[in-house]
């Protein structure tokens, strides 16, 4: 895309966003007020979410930071292009802070990276927009609760689904009973692949700063199948798919029920049929009892599912029949006799990738100027992120757990506490909550 046809989708991009915000200065022909906005995180996903800033009119982009120069320079000239501002190129997260003193930043680093930097941009004052899941252990997620506070700063999680309007739809359906009581709801993500191949560990390419990028987790050598984009399948930098695609739909299930957790948690599975370099489960299950229904969570990456017609989303098993939360296809509720038809939520999806992040990025504004909390505060992102880490928890115990979710521990089980958290590598610190 070039700048012209750039800014003039901006034009319109901003017109909405304002309109989802609840009117913005743009709307009425004033000069908007823009934010100090850094990227640091310059992957796939967050120039998506750098794209809608600088579509918003509300942020200019003073600085990007990364630590592969292959990812960096291209980000960079990409924002040039496109907006005309020219950000200045950081690869410590730290500099960047002291030096640019951003109000908004955008964290889009890898998982395990996601707790330390968004503590220390709020801490310096920023207001935060942060990936999922939020973090990579339980006590990351409520230090960073504690710190948002704190700091009396916003910090979004980019959980958008609740901002899609298929979504907003089928969840006042859910809500006002059309599907009957629901009993269970099963969420699931099935993958086609099969067992695929090792990758050698290879040097680290040039621009690459290796060690940085490990930061706090586990350092091991570099392996063309962690970076980039691979390392969700690595437990080191992150969760597997439940920790990945899991927390979208765990998120779905606290949208829709007024229960904040789950009270126990039990998760099986394996690596039945992979056999390349990662060390994620590719089959697991996870059940989740709460008070008044049941939850589980599947996931495989092989063997397609296209018997059921559907690979993604949650399905609400109520007594009028079963509502399916989906995504590119919408949702769609089948009732219990065929005498009655189906009903469908087209979806609303902004491209690239079929996401509405542009939606939430309006609300996350509209929460700063109005000092309110934003929809997907990182209170709510943090209870959803725990749904997938109390999962893997379980696995790596093998065994169930009981969850106190207001004290945020496990009940009587010392051995199973101890792994909400990890220990940092050196010179990083673990937070404090």
């Amino acid at each position: 895309m070039d700048r012209r046809k750039f800014m003039k989708s901006t034009a319109t991009a901003g017109a909405l966003a304002g309109l989802a915000a609840g009117g913005f200065p743009a709307l009425l022909g004033q000069t908007p007020e823009k934010f100090r906005t850094a990227l640091i995180g310059t992957g796939w996903w967050g120039m998506n979410i750098c794209h809608v800033a600088m579509k918003s009119g509300q942020s200019k982009i003073v600085a990007l930071c990364d630590v592969d120069d292959q990812q960096l320079n291209p980000a960079a000239d990409n924002v040039t292009k496109l907006s005309g501002d020219e950000p200045k190129k950081y690869k410590d997260f730290r500099e960047l802070l002291q030096n640019e003193k951003p109000e908004i930043v955008i964290v889009a680093t890898p998982d395990h990276w996601h707790p330390l930097i968004a503590i220390a941009a709020v801490q310096a004052g920023a207001h935060v927009y942060v990936e999922k899941p939020v973090s990579h252990t339980v006590l990351e997620g409520k230090a960073m609760v504690r710190a948002a506070r704190e700091s009396d700063r916003v910090m979004q999680a980019d959980l958008w689904r609740r901002m899609s309007p298929d979504h907003i739809q089928g969840m006042e359906f859910l809500k006002a009973g059309k599907a009957g009581k629901i009993g269970c709801v099963r969420a699931f993500v099935d993958y086609p692949g099969g067992p695929g191949h090792p990758t050698p560990d290879s040097e680290p390419p040039p621009g690459l700063d290796w060690d940085m990028w490990c930061g706090p987790a586990p350092y091991r050598n570099f392996n063309r199948a962690i970076h980039p984009k691979g390392f969700r399948q690595f437990l080191e930098y992150a969760n597997g798919q439940l920790g990945d695609w899991g927390v979208h739909w765990m998120d779905q299930i606290l949208w829709w029920t007024e229960e904040k957790y789950p009270r126990k948690v039990y998760s099986t599975g394996g690596r039945w049929i992979r056999r390349d370099s990662t060390n994620a489960p590719d089959t697991q299950v996870v059940a989740f009892e709460f008070e008044t229904f049941t939850a589980y969570w599947e996931h495989r990456l092989y063997a397609g599912n296209r018997a059921e017609k559907a690979y993604v989303g949650c399905y609400f098993y109520g007594d009028h029949g079963t509502f399916h939360m989906g995504w590119i296809d919408g949702c769609t509720f089948y009732p219990d006799t065929d005498t009655k038809p189906n009903i469908h939520f087209a979806p609303h999806l902004d491209e690239p990738d079929d996401q509405n992040i542009a939606s939430l990025w309006a609300n996350f504004l509209e929460s700063i100027r109005t000092h309110r909390r934003p929809i997907r505060d990182i209170e709510i992102g943090h209870r959803s992120t725990n749904m997938s880490l109390l999962g893997m928890l379980s696995l790596k115990l093998g065994r169930s757990i009981e969850w106190d979710g207001e004290k945020e521990e496990i009940v009587g089980d010392p051995e199973a506490n101890q792994l909400l958290r990890r220990d940092y590598r050196a010179p990083w610190k673990y937070p404090e909550a």
